[in-house]
């Protein structure tokens, strides 16, 4: 073999060494999976925490609360209208990942519920119809009273035994718009309900609705997860803090309260 064609074959091999001991192509990244989305169960006639607008449109303080904390945990947020004397249920069964809407804090729910540190005091008020005779907590004897089935208004109730006692009938509805129309029609002596949104309602039609100055306690609301999501619960805290921190919890409270009412 001449040594002109050996020099040849050497330089294709050596070109051909090189090319292999190039640089290596790096390997596809996978894409980030989105975060999960974090179903949220509500009771969707709640007022002014969740409910419809005219548009069939889901609004509400807790609402706009849930959207920002998903914001800042990097998460979509969905929202699912419950059952909501049946809440436990569907969040322990997975069908829903938390609990926000105006959810009192109680001792009995902590056996089943993992919750954030409260975010708003609420009160359980008592209201009757404006030319109603009932003026104190102690005219509700032999009365119809009214609660929301499944809400804390009901515990509320059973915790003041003498009163409890002396109710002619605790009529439950399976939301509080129904048994307001109740009371507007005398069907209903009173109805305990809280106060955010007992407040908002009668605010609507002044003039038809009365709160009495006593009450039945005041409670705490918290944002429910199951009791081994303790991540979850964590970020949802921390998110909340923020929110109090820098004005936003403020901000949402003044548009829906007109005042601040976020429990720091």
């Amino acid at each position: 073999m001449k040594k002109h064609v050996l020099w040849l074959m050497a330089g294709l091999m050596a070109a051909l060494v090189l090319t292999g001991c190039g640089k290596k192509e790096a390997p596809a990244v996978p894409p980030t999976a989105p975060a999960k989305a974090i179903v949220i169960g509500l009771d969707d006639n709640f007022p002014p925490m969740g409910f419809r607008n005219d548009k069939n449109e889901l609004i509400g303080f807790d609402i706009d609360l849930a959207k920002e904390a998903g914001k800042r945990l990097g998460a979509a947020v969905s929202f699912k209208p419950i059952d909501w004397n049946a809440k436990e249920a569907e969040l322990n069964g997975n069908r829903i990942d938390v609990l926000w809407n105006g959810l009192t804090i109680t001792e009995e729910r902590k056996a089943n519920i993992l919750f954030t540190k409260p975010y708003l005091e609420n009160r359980q008020i008592i209201v009757v119809a404006e030319k109603s005779p009932i003026k104190a907590k102690a005219q509700l004897s032999g009365a119809i009273v009214g609660v929301q089935e499944g809400s804390s208004a009901v515990e509320a109730i059973q915790k003041d035994a003498a009163t409890a006692k002396s109710i002619k009938e605790l009529k439950k509805f399976g939301d509080n718009v129904t048994a307001l129309m109740d009371l507007s029609v005398g069907r209903l002596d009173a109805l305990v309900v809280d106060e955010v949104v007992g407040r908002y309602y009668t605010a609507k039609k002044p003039g038809e609705y009365r709160v009495l100055d006593e009450n039945f306690g005041t409670e705490d609301y918290g944002v429910g997860t199951r009791k081994g999501d303790t991540e979850l619960a964590a970020k949802l805290d921390k998110a909340l803090n923020d929110m109090k921190a820098d004005g936003t919890a403020a901000k949402i409270s003044t548009q829906w309260f007109g005042k601040d009412i976020v429990k720091k």
